[in-house]
């Protein structure tokens, strides 16, 4: 396993202004790639190379276990060797990825296999034109492949798909946890055995803990432009709302129920229950044991254990609701996706999306990392992940809300990113900055509107 030297700024200027600008897609139609059938299977000895583009390994946390998995792909196919690379461009873990693949897909150089996040699919499926693993490896081994002895979860398994055709497979994943200070609960009266349940109890809850310890309440991460939008719709859909309506042709984050959920946090923030702090402030405030609960990707778990270990007592509980209301938990995270040309590459990244979402690869991912194993049963066996999950009891609200899971809604057109920044600037200026929440989510609303494809 190889690393790739990175593109340098300019790719990633070029790519953002496509991004804007761009009326057509870039690569093969699925048409073409449909009309061939599934690709063969390599002959014994057929050496071939790919790259593997993946946003784990911009984190310096997650690169081992990755690099791990790839290099234990190698072993199992030595005729295919597999080069691993960030997105290029640089950036944060998880942002610039359909950047990346366009940028390079402009200068014939697309990644063999690419990791994208959720956020990005209409775009990724409709503009970057990503081979649909169904015409790659043909229907029948897609469904072999999410199922075997542990299966992926029945709601995992349509998230990379649209227009009837699954297009990725899903691949790493998380909902939202509430992680809690079980030390701070002490301090502050809190039985740390009993968490709270709504944000009405969250709020009180970090008023006890304030009072007492000094330290901050509870920060949810998912206010902020920074933090992007999947767990932003987890609360608007936790509270009856939606960001986009069903048929994906109007803006709806400005309608009652959603205003009314931004509108918790704006008061939990003015009553001193939740800091005014950017997303890396609370982490770090965290990480220090000085903040009560935070509401955060279960894929920071490994990070946070880390930083607990020896210092104070880390937990977790699900979601919290809105009053009587079942919470709905939205995902994080991504997908995988083919975008060779050639057809034995093209086999090869089957072979290798294949095992990065098998039962040996998310028993890694899983203990080493805290992503959700999508293949759930591993939890409960002994040759999976079973002594793990006994003794990091942390992962159980994360699998009991893969039951409720409801998809992270990629917004439509050429303009998803500027439609998606201006309905978090607006969310981030209610809650921190005490805006009006109608007039503000409406205001912004308005203007994404203008940005919509048009029908």
């Amino acid at each position: 396993m190889k690393t790739l030297r990175r593109y340098g700024a300019g790719a990633l200027l070029a790519a953002a202004t496509l991004l804007t600008t761009a009326c057509g897609g870039l690569g093969s139609t699925t048409a073409e790639s449909a009309s061939s059938g599934p690709v063969p299977e390599l002959e014994p000895g057929q050496q071939v190379e790919i790259t593997f583009e993946s946003y784990n390994l911009a984190n310096a946390t997650w690169t081992k276990t990755i690099n791990g998995l790839l290099e234990r792909f190698e072993e199992l196919h030595p005729n295919i060797t597999v080069h691993g690379q960030p997105p290029q461009g640089g950036g944060t873990a998880g942002s610039n990825t359909a950047a990346s693949v366009q940028s390079q897909l402009m200068v014939g150089k697309a990644p063999d296999v690419a990791q994208l996040t959720f956020g990005e699919l209409d775009y990724a499926v409709h503009k970057l034109k990503p081979k649909a693993v169904e015409d790659v490896a043909g229907k029948e081994e897609v469904q072999a492949a999410f199922g075997g002895e542990h299966p992926i979860a029945e709601r995992a398994r349509d998230l990379a798909a649209m227009d009837g055709k699954v297009y990725g497979m899903p691949y790493v994943f998380s909902t939202p946890v509430l992680f809690y200070n079980a030390d701070l609960f002490r301090k502050a009266g809190l039985d740390p055995e009993r968490p709270p349940t709504t944000w009405a109890q969250v709020e009180e809850y970090a008023h006890a803990i304030t009072k007492a310890t000094g330290a901050d309440g509870a920060y949810a991460d998912c206010l902020t432009k920074v933090a992007v939008d999947w767990c932003m719709q987890a609360l608007v859909r936790s509270n009856g709302g939606t960001v986009i309506s069903g048929d994906r042709k109007t803006l709806t984050f400005a309608e009652p129920p959603a205003v009314d959920a931004i509108a918790t946090f704006q008061r939990m923030v003015s009553s001193g229950a939740m800091p005014d702090l950017a997303q890396s402030q609370a982490m770090d405030a965290m990480g220090r044991g000085q903040l009560g609960m935070f509401l955060e990707t279960s894929a920071l778990q490994g990070t946070l254990q880390a930083q607990a270990e020896g210092n104070w007592d880390l937990r977790a509980a699900p979601m919290p609701s809105f009053g009587e209301r079942e919470p709905v938990p939205t995902n994080s995270g991504s997908a995988l996706f083919i975008f060779s040309e050639d057809k034995a590459k093209q086999r090869a990244a089957w072979e290798l999306i294949k095992f990065m979402t098998s039962s040996e690869a998310y028993t890694a991912i899983s203990s080493e990392i805290g992503y959700l194993p999508l293949r759930t049963g591993l939890v409960d066996d002994p040759d999976g992940l079973k002594a793990w999950a006994e003794q990091n009891p942390l992962i159980r609200p994360n699998l009991e809300q893969l039951e409720r899971l409801e998809p992270w809604v990629s917004f439509p057109g050429d303009n998803y990113v500027q439609i998606r920044d201006l309905m978090m600037q607006a969310v981030e200026n209610v809650v921190f900055q005490g805006k009006d929440a109608t007039s503000t989510l409406t205001e912004a609303r308005n203007r994404a509107s203008e940005l919509m494809p048009a029908s």
